[in-house]
């Protein structure tokens, strides 16, 4: 059950990430598992799946905006 949960997760952030960036749902899926972000979603440790997903989105867009620095 608790993959299913992240999983679905994971779905809700690459639709917004894809709306926020006016990009396909298949390049957004794209960029989304190449992110610092989702490797930290993957590890309880971190806790990051208890945030929100427009906060996980605007991380991933920071994220984004510093590796073009």
């Amino acid at each position: 059950m608790k993959d299913y949960l992240l999983w679905r997760k994971f779905a809700r952030v690459i639709l917004l990430l894809a709306e926020r960036l006016d990009v396909s749902p298949e390049r957004a899926m794209g960029i989304f598992y190449g992110t610092r972000t989702c490797r930290w979603l993957h590890d309880p440790e971190m806790q990051l799946h208890n945030m929100g997903d427009a906060y996980l989105v605007d991380d991933i867009i920071r994220e984004l905006q510093d590796m073009q620095m």
